[in-house]
């Protein structure tokens, strides 16, 4: 490239960050009165129908993105209920850049401080449930293609804003797409961290369901989603409450004929559970450490035990990590009665050194007798070499307009980009991000997302798309 070409470059380059600069100002308002739309409805999966597949809050929040898209002059599809898109159109009728996002969310949980569907501002930061995963980027997907519609720019390959509604529980919407449409020559998932994130751990997930025991434990319940630590859980139990002793983070509580065991933890992702501290296994050390069981319950607990002894999967003896990967992890997500039974529902991401028939033989291994592994299934992990053109594209935009020298990196959350051929997640989440204290984290309470960094965030989607444009796919 000669110096004239490199100055004409750099020249178009600055009239580019003055545009969408001066378009993203312009927008500001109406992008958050947009995302609180979204917030506001409750799209956590419920009851399927035929013409709402995962229930009607998902359905409604679908139909109200696809309406923003509308609004704004993007020519939009619903997919026969399954999933949506808004589309640009482009020169090349055969092949197709993708975004998607997905406007489900997790189950609200506890311990918030405001209406989790009645989104808040509050010094720069967005609060409710969706504002980080995934609502917020969800409507910064479609203000990048607001953008190139304005601009008039001439695509070579069109773009569609893909709308998920299934992504939390199943991603059966996807599963319905790809069935059914053809997949984008390249796709990008905006529900992970910055830079890029090219590849995912494998997925295990499965239940630890008790023998019916006829014992002392009459209830046990915890946890809001299969994908998130619980920061509480209770069981009751037949007892006298003047003989049990006070533990940490344990309440006791007169109930009926007996006493409400109650364990308060610390939330979190189940890909990310650092930090975080399960009220099930809470629960669980105290009924043992007290023998409120018979030997039945003793056992199962036992197995418990050995599950919420480690994130690291130390305790059913799964332990392993490797180089692209690092560590598994395994939570407990949800416990509940069903049909006399006590049910453990449990989430692992696993690297390479591991798969999911094997991790069925240690975790039998493990709980022996006391319980049994039921529901097993897993997903392998997915890696994408970082030179790749699109993942170059998006990593080289992502340091330009950010001023890093960041690396592509791979995580243990599970996003839409495993599913599709070529595929990343990217962004808008920094690993670095410190929270405020009236502000918690994705699938926590009190969800909080802040207004800059999803702003700028729309900004490297802008110029990634244009990038993506210019690659021979």
């Amino acid at each position: 490239m000669s110096l004239r070409q490199r100055k004409d470059e750099a020249i178009m380059d600055q009239a580019l960050n003055q545009k969408i600069d001066a378009f993203i100002a312009a927008n500001k308002e109406q992008i958050l009165e947009d995302i609180a739309a979204l917030v506001a409805i409750n799209s956590v999966e419920g009851t399927p129908t035929e013409e709402a597949p995962f229930g009607e809050g998902p359905r409604a929040a679908l139909d109200k993105t696809l309406e923003l898209a509308a609004g704004m002059g993007l020519a939009t599809r619903n997919c026969e209920n399954y999933i949506g898109y808004a589309e640009l159109a482009g020169a090349d009728p055969e092949k197709y850049l993708a975004t998607i996002c997905h406007v489900d969310v997790v189950p609200v949980g506890n311990g918030w401080s405001q209406d989790p569907f009645k989104m808040q501002i509050r010094d720069g930061w967005m609060i409710g449930r969706g504002v980080a995963d995934d609502k917020g980027p969800m409507v910064a997907t479609l203000y990048a293609l607001k953008f190139l519609k304005e601009e008039g720019v001439s695509l070579r390959y069109p773009i569609r804003a893909m709308v998920g509604d299934n992504e939390e529980t199943h991603m059966n919407d996807v599963e319905y797409y790809l069935k059914n449409y053809p997949a984008p020559v390249f796709c990008f998932t905006p529900d992970a961290e910055f830079p890029v994130c090219n590849g995912e751990k494998g997925h295990f997930g499965a239940e630890l369901v008790s023998p019916v025991c006829n014992g002392e434990i009459k209830e046990f319940e915890g946890g809001v989603a299969n994908n998130a630590v619980p920061d509480r859980a209770s069981a009751l139990v037949e007892t006298d409450i003047t003989k049990l002793k006070n533990a940490p983070n344990i309440t006791l509580e007169p109930e009926g004929n007996g006493v409400r065991i109650r364990g308060w933890g610390k939330s979190g992702h189940a890909a990310m559970p650092e930090g975080t501290v399960n009220a099930i296994g809470l629960v669980v050390n105290y009924l043992l450490d007290n023998g409120l069981c018979n030997d039945a319950e003793r056992a199962y607990l036992e197995a418990l035990k050995k599950l919420h002894a480690s994130t690291a999967g130390t305790g059913l003896g799964i332990d392993c990590a490797d180089g692209p990967f690092g560590p598994l992890t395994i939570i407990g997500g949800r416990i509940f009665m069903r049909e006399g039974r006590i049910v453990q529902t449990m989430d692992s991401r696993y690297p390479t050194c591991t798969n999911a028939e094997k991790m069925k033989e240690q975790i039998k291994a493990a709980i022996g007798t006391g319980a049994s592994l039921e529901k097993a299934e897993g997903a392998e992990p997915f890696y994408i070499a970082a030179d790749t053109p699109a993942i170059k594209a998006c990593i080289e935009t992502y340091n330009e307009v950010t001023g890093e020298n960041a690396t592509p990196f791979t995580m243990g959350g599970g996003t839409y980009a495993r599913h599709f051929p070529y595929a990343v997640s990217f962004g808008p989440e920094h690993e670095d991000m410190v929270l405020p204290e009236f502000g918690g984290p994705m699938h926590g309470a009190n969800e909080a997302a802040p207004i800059d960094k999803l702003l700028e965030a729309l900004k490297i989607y802008i110029i990634a798309l244009l990038r993506l444009e210019e690659i021979d796919f």
